[in-house]
C-alpha cells in the first residue's frame, strides 16, 4: 500500500479513517480540505481513505489525492459490504496513537477534531463521540431523522445500558490501541456497527464522553441515503449484538 515508508509505527499521532462510497465527485476536494484542517492543529497525521466498493471512480480519485500527499493512504474494497466493514479495514492498517472516524461527505467538518482531541486529553477519556443531542450542538437535521434517532437511543439505553446520548454521528475519536483491539471483534458490517463498537468499548471499561458537533446536513431529503428497509436491518443488527453479548457470550471468547 506504500504508506509504511512515510509513517512508521508509533510515530503517527492521529489516524483519520474515512470510508467513502460513490463519492467520486467530491472525495478529492474533501480529503484535501481535511489535510488542510488537520495541519492547523496536528503535526503528524495520516488519512486512511477506504473505498467501499464504489461503482463510480471514487477509488481513482482517492489514488489521485494520495499521489499529491503521501499522508493519504488509499484502501480499496472491491465489493460494497458496508461502512462498518470499511472502518474495520481502515482501522486495521492505521498507525496513530489516536484513531478518528470521519464521514467523507463533509456534513461534519474535520476542524472539529481539534476540540475532540482536547476533550479526550482534558477528561482523560478513551473515546469521544459526537452527539447531535448534546445541548451545545449546532444541528441542521430533518425532523424525521430526529424522531427515529430518539426512539433508537431509548432502545439502546434499555438493551445495553450505554451511557451515551447518540451513537450514530459520523465523527468519533478513540485511543488507537483500544479501537484496534475492539475492531477485531466487530461483526456488524453495515447498519449498527457504531453500537457494536461502543458496546465493546464500554465492556472493556473505556471512558466514553459525548461531545457537541456542528452538523450541516447535505444529503438532501429527510432520509438522505437511508431507506425504510435500512431501519429494519438496523434493528435486526442491534438485536443480533444483544444476542451475541448476553446469550452467546461471543465477545468473551478469544478470537482466532
Amino acid at each position: 500500500m506504500g504508506y509504511q515508508n512515510v509513517i512508521e509505527k508509533g510515530s503517527c499521532h492521529l489516524s483519520v479513517v474515512m470510508p467513502a462510497y460513490n463519492e467520486a465527485n467530491a472525495i478529492y476536494k474533501s480529503v484535501l480540505q481535511t489535510i488542510e484542517e488537520l495541519s492547523n492543529f496536528c503535526s503528524c497525521f495520516e488519512i486512511v481513505v477506504v473505498n467501499d466498493g464504489s461503482t463510480d471512480d471514487t477509488y481513482e480519485e482517492i489514488k489521485k489525492v494520495s499521489s499529491v500527499d503521501k499522508r493519504v493512504i488509499p484502501i480499496n474494497i472491491s465489493e460494497n459490504v458496508g461502512k462498518g466493514n470499511a472502518l474495520k479495514f481502515g482501522t486495521k492498517v492505521s498507525r496513530g496513537d489516536l484513531v478518528a472516524f470521519l464521514d467523507a461527505d463533509m456534513d461534519l467538518h474535520p476542524a472539529q477534531l481539534e476540540s475532540f482531541m482536547a476533550k479526550m486529553e482534558n477528561e482523560n477519556a478513551d473515546v469521544v463521540i459526537g452527539s447531535k443531542i448534546h445541548k451545545d450542538s449546532e444541528v441542521d437535521y430533518p425532523l424525521q431523522r430526529r424522531i427515529i434517532s430518539r426512539i433508537y437511543y431509548f432502545g439502546l439505553a434499555v438493551l445495553f445500558r450505554l451511557k451515551v446520548s447518540d451513537t450514530q454521528v459520523g465523527i468519533k475519536l478513540f485511543k488507537g490501541d483500544l479501537i484496534r483491539e475492539v475492531m477485531e471483534k466487530i461483526l456488524v458490517k453495515r447498519f449498527a456497527y457504531d453500537v457494536e463498537v461502543l458496546v465493546l468499548c464500554s465492556k472493556k471499561g473505556a471512558k466514553i464522553i459525548d461531545h457537541p458537533v456542528k452538523l450541516d446536513y447535505q444529503r438532501g431529503g429527510p432520509w438522505g441515503r437511508m431507506r425504510i428497509k435500512d431501519l429494519w436491518h438496523a434493528a435486526w443488527d442491534t438485536m443480533a449484538i444483544f444476542y451475541r453479548l448476553y446469550i452467546l457470550r461471543y465477545y468473551d471468547k478469544e478470537q482466532p
